[in-house]
């Protein structure tokens, strides 16, 4: 079993940035591929960003390319989301995910584990 916390989340005005953190329980974390999605008010959930178990590929949607970045360090079972010149329609909350038995970079909402999640709201 997987736990996933996160943690970062808040309120900042356009233009601004938030780090959010994951926190995972475990010690096969370091195998896992992990991502970050979101989900805003009255819409789906949507694949944000995703690292390879290796931390040495990711992969982002087009909205947030240039803009976020994701990162791991295994040592510590922590994965990060770096957002920089945010916008309003990134307001959601963000959910860390985990995908096991996964080689590659995963793409898309399909995942095994998932934390409980991190508002994040952007004033324009």
């Amino acid at each position: 079993q997987v736990q996933l916390v996160e943690s970062g989340g808040g309120l900042v005005q356009a233009g601004g940035s938030l780090r959010l953190s994951c926190a995972a329980s475990g010690r096969a974390f370091s195998s896992y591929a992990m991502a970050w999605v979101r989900q805003a008010p009255g819409k789906e959930r949507e694949f944000v960003a995703s690292i390879k178990w290796s931390g040495d590929y990711s992969y982002y949607t087009d909205s947030v390319r240039g803009r976020f970045t994701i990162s791991r360090d295994n040592a510590k079972n922590a994965v990060y989301l770096e957002m920089n010149s945010l916008k309003p329609e990134d307001t959601a909350v963000y959910y860390c995910a985990a995908k096991t038995q996964w080689v590659g970079v995963p793409i898309g909402i399909e995942y095994d584990y998932w934390g409980q999640g991190t508002q994040v709201t952007v004033s324009s």
